[in-house]
């Protein structure tokens, strides 16, 4: 049953236009290092000027959990590889104690020295040119591409640290924070690339990587893709930006709709716990696709009536119904919001809102090894805003994901949020 819900996605939007995936390469053994000398990689980077006086990017990897270290060993390969990269990726790390053969250690020192994040990604090797750094200074120092991967929550007190120490006009960034920010006035969602770029200055451009990517899948080489969406002034810059996270079983393809795949990454994690509620009461494969289905509509919803200019076949890319699919299968917030279903039950009794965020907060801590969710927190901030622009009643699914997740209403009305959307679409067709 679970192969019907992409064909029921699709379907959904078979409007959309298709993506023609033009950036699509073959490569030959490009993860055994040796294999490569550096200048001879199978793909060049388009450029109106020759390499040899390009300058080399330097990029600094800002976070270093469970995706970050994933990332880092794409980006590690990649940079020893490429001709315009320098070798050495520098990964800032906050520090912390971790406990190795019964001993306590720095978790920087950890991974410089056994080239693994014993903590957030074990078992996985990271390429030796990845040197963890705790200190923020030292790591951005000189960089010229910025790839952040952290908790949204704390980029205020990083950014203008890393603004002080690298020249936004010859730097670039690309977020694969999955959420949104909104503002303290208007109370409008705002793009976290939009709020890193403010901080940067004027001439500091942030492209986003969003995608169908589990972090441990991705560390252990099984074939995924993602999307790249970007726009850093030309054809040359945005392609050596896709070449450097592309790899033969990581597919990146580019695309210019930043909104749309931001957005969608912030999106999905609030439909993915409606996921976990429905499985965790073992509802069925039937009320699953019926949920995604219904997720991705709303999903479109949100990001036509609150950013301008999104496309329609964004939705298409991996950015969209991929990553839509796979969060709702895996992943911590769909694994958690199983959890909180379980432990409140079939029970009919609602609780009080300080008890969810206990019960939240709780299952974080149990199940999540020091990462944080991001459903729960994006569900509060579209709920509020839904609120105040007075759409609730146009967001049926979400608004019910919200109700279970903090105003304690029981897990099993996940079902009154598709019903009240079907009803609600196919309300003008009825002749009574």
């Amino acid at each position: 049953m679970s192969y019907l819900v992409p064909l029921l996605l699709l379907i959904s939007l078979s409007t959309a236009a298709s993506t023609t995936y033009s950036h699509r390469y073959h490569y030959s053994k490009p993860f055994v290092l040796s294999s490569h000398k550096r200048g001879t990689e199978p793909n060049v980077a388009i450029s109106t000027k020759s390499e040899e006086i390009m300058e080399k990017e330097q990029i600094c990897i800002i976070g270093s959990g469970n995706w970050g270290s994933a990332i880092a060993t794409i980006v590690g390969r990649n940079a020893h590889r490429l001709s315009f990269c320098h070798d050495e990726v520098r990964m800032w790390v906050f520090e912390e104690d971790v406990q190795i053969n019964e001993q306590t250690a720095k978790l920087s020192n950890v991974i410089n020295e056994q080239h693994e994040n014993i903590k957030y990604l074990p078992g996985v090797k990271l390429p030796e040119n990845v040197r963890a750094i705790p200190n923020l200074e030292e790591a951005v120092k000189d960089a010229t591409v910025l790839i952040f991967v952290l908790p949204h929550q704390f980029l205020p007190k990083l950014l203008p640290t890393i603004r002080a120490h690298v020249n936004p006009t010859r730097c670039h960034g690309v977020s694969l924070i999955k959420g949104l920010d909104f503002d303290a006035e208007t109370k409008m969602p705002v793009l976290i690339s939009k709020s890193i770029e403010t901080v940067m200055g004027e001439q500091f451009r942030c492209g986003v990587l969003m995608g169908a990517n589990v972090a441990d899948e991705v560390a252990r080489q099984r074939t995924c893709e993602s999307t790249l969406a970007c726009d850093f002034g030309s054809d040359s810059d945005n392609e050596r930006m896709r070449q450097i996270f592309d790899e033969e079983h990581f597919r990146v393809s580019q695309i210019s709709d930043v909104a749309g795949a931001e957005a969608c990454g912030a999106l999905k994690n609030i439909i993915a716990l409606g996921a976990g509620f429905v499985d965790g009461l073992n509802l069925g494969g039937n009320t699953k696709a019926a949920l995604l289905r219904i997720g991705l509509l709303e999903m479109t919803k949100f990001c036509t009536i609150f950013f301008g200019g999104v496309e329609k076949s964004t939705f298409m890319e991996s950015c969209g119904v991929a990553d839509l699919i796979t969060t709702c299968y895996g992943g911590r917030n769909r694994k958690c919001a199983d959890e909180f279903a379980k432990r409140r039950g079939g029970e009919l009794t609602y609780l009080d809102s300080e008890s969810c965020t206990k019960l939240w907060s709780e299952i974080e801590s149990e199940m999540l090894n020091g990462q944080k969710l991001q459903g729960t927190l994006a569900a509060q901030e579209v709920y509020s805003l839904l609120k105040a622009r007075n759409l609730l009643h146009q967001f049926p699914l979400m608004s019910a994901i919200y109700e279970i997740s903090f105003n304690g209403k029981p897990a099993n009305t996940i079902t009154d949020g598709i019903r009240t959307h079907i009803e609600s679409a196919t309300m003008p067709r009825s002749k009574l």
